[in-house]
């Protein structure tokens, strides 16, 4: 079976309070308003309508769970980074997003959708940060690489690989185009083998 054969919505929450109870291992995926996040999802789950694109950026304004047939979730978070956001929103935004990656025990790790043409913004670099203390895996998809040329996209994957191996060794990253649908197998794989080690990891302190 597919890895997101029959997925399906689950629930979408605006607070903290509200995250529903920690039954399966979560994948969140997080990026910069416009970045190509919801796309990215869709095209992973082969599902057109599964995640909502909206041509206004800042669209997302809550999480929202994705459960997949073998009980674990995709997160989809709320993009970041939109300035027509009003403040007060967007601070609840950061402390529902921060709060969300920092403590969330169910969360193995997060997929970080960054545009090819913009990588390793202000905001993305904040991200980063934020899990990072976590030391949880992160894999991040620079999407829309159909946007460039094959051999700007693959110098662009090249820098990007090598500040994330200074600085950030727990990341992953790929090219990715929602439009051509490239990168997907790879992306899956990735997904694939967390939802795997986080199954294994799960038995072996049920062993312990």
């Amino acid at each position: 079976m597919s890895l997101f054969q029959n997925i399906h919505f689950y629930t979408t929450v605006n607070h903290l309070k509200d995250l529903p109870p920690a039954t399966g291992v979560e994948v969140a995926f997080a990026g910069r308003s416009n970045a190509g996040k919801s796309s990215a999802i869709n095209t992973l789950t082969r599902r057109s309508r599964l995640a909502y694109v909206s041509k206004t950026p800042g669209r997302t304004q809550h999480i929202n769970f994705f459960q997949l047939a073998n009980g674990h979730f995709l997160v989809d978070l709320p993009g970041y980074g939109y300035a027509k956001v009003p403040h007060a929103i967007r601070q609840h935004w950061e402390q529902l997003l921060s709060t969300y990656l920092q403590t969330r025990a169910a969360l193995y790790g997060m997929v970080l959708i960054m545009d090819i043409r913009h990588p390793l913004t202000q905001l993305d670099l904040q991200m980063l940060e934020w899990f990072s203390l976590t030391q949880k895996p992160i894999h991040i998809l620079l999407t829309k690489s159909d946007k460039l040329s094959r051999a700007r996209a693959m110098q662009t994957l090249k820098e990007v690989k090598h500040f994330l191996n200074e600085h950030y060794p727990q990341c992953s990253v790929q090219l990715f185009s929602s439009l051509l649908v490239s990168g997907v197998d790879e992306a899956t794989d990735r997904l694939t083998s967390w939802f795997e080690a986080s199954h294994k990891g799960n038995n072996e302190t049920i062993t312990n």
